[in-house]
């Protein structure tokens, strides 16, 4: 069942749940933040309108500067806009920001830690049409090596808007991945949400089911970021109707990782699927085995990219031809509980 503690939106598992797309929750976000903190401001690498900083740009002319096509130029004006006190968001596609300014990122603004906020639209194969060369996945090994950095991966449109809002009250730099497609709305308003805090929104009911294989609370559990997320409740809902007890955590900040909720997790589950669109290696599943690794080793499956650019195509297609669709993770969980 969906976890009470975070009122998340009870439609989650009808046909029509309602569809946003994550990207526009940050335009959202960093609109009420300006409102909030005139320090906010905003830069753009000429992709206001896919980005949605255009609401941004529209209300406070004053404080936005397009760069124009020039993303190391994004990062390092906006390192300089930081250390005059100013809170900058800057926004491009993921594959040119974080992945072409990565340099820049890494040397003007977190070696420096000045609190600029990375806005990376369109990540993920989920792109669709737009082809490999757009499809950031590989955005949050790039960032969550760099030290200093926050790395948030919001699951749906609301989540977003929350993290935009709570990315400007801190004093550190900070990336926020963004899908471009709609993606099912997960959670709610009165959802919570903390920079550093994972959620356990899925869980079986305790009364109906008692410890099971090997006295743990559960036969498996996944963990998942960002759009995915959706799939990852939906193929735990769908194994329960066969017995099978999985629990799905939302791990909406890949770093700094909430170690605790993860080893708690594994402790309780004794088998973990991880669920991110993004590469395999270095992403979600990699800070997560990380981890479990030095605290509370347990079976692990990964689902993602495995080793691969991506390719233009519908974004459903894509999913399913690499392997990160609803039938693939019940595989994997299926596979993991073998191994405990």
């Amino acid at each position: 069942m969906l976890n009470p503690e975070f009122k998340l939106n009870p439609n989650l598992f009808h046909d029509d749940v309602e569809q946003l797309p994550i990207r526009k929750g940050f335009g959202e976000g960093l609109l009420k933040a300006a409102e909030i903190d005139k320090r906010v401001v905003g830069l753009c690498a000429d992709l206001t309108e896919s980005t949605h900083m255009l609401p941004f740009k529209q209300k406070f002319p004053e404080r936005f500067i397009e760069i124009g096509i020039a993303e190391q130029n994004l990062a390092g004006i906006a390192s300089g806009m930081a250390a005059m006190g100013k809170i900058p968001f800057i926004t491009s596609y993921a594959m040119f920001s974080p992945g072409r300014n990565w340099e820049q990122i890494r040397t003007t603004i977190a070696y420096n830690d000045r609190p600029v906020k990375i806005a990376g639209s369109h990540a993920g194969v989920s792109v669709g049409p737009d082809g490999g060369t757009h499809q950031a996945i590989e955005d949050i090994a790039i960032t969550r090596v760099i030290p200093r950095m926050v790395v948030i991966s919001p699951c749906d449109a609301i989540e977003a808007r929350k993290a935009t809002m709570a990315a400007a009250k801190t004093d550190q730099p900070t990336y926020i991945r963004l899908a471009r497609e709609k993606t099912p709305v997960i959670t709610t308003e009165d959802t919570p949400f903390e920079i550093g805090r994972a959620q356990l929104v899925y869980m079986p009911e305790a009364k109906k089911h008692p410890k099971g294989t090997n006295g743990h609370l559960y036969d498996a559990a996944i963990i998942a970021t960002g759009a995915l997320l959706h799939k990852a409740i939906k193929a735990a809902h769908a194994l329960s109707s066969s017995g099978k007890k999985v629990a799905v955590l939302n791990l909406a900040t890949v770093k700094p990782l909430d170690e605790q909720a993860v080893i708690r997790l594994a402790t309780e589950a004794g088998a973990i699927v991880t669920v991110e669109e993004h590469q395999i290696a270095g992403g979600m599943g990699s800070a997560v085995a990380e981890c479990l690794a030095a605290h509370r080793p347990v079976p692990i499956e990964f689902i993602g990219v495995r080793d691969q650019f991506g390719q233009s195509g519908k974004p459903d297609e894509l999913i399913e031809l690499y392997s990160m669709g609803e039938s693939h993770i019940k595989e994997a969980l299926q596979r993991v509980m073998t191994r405990k």
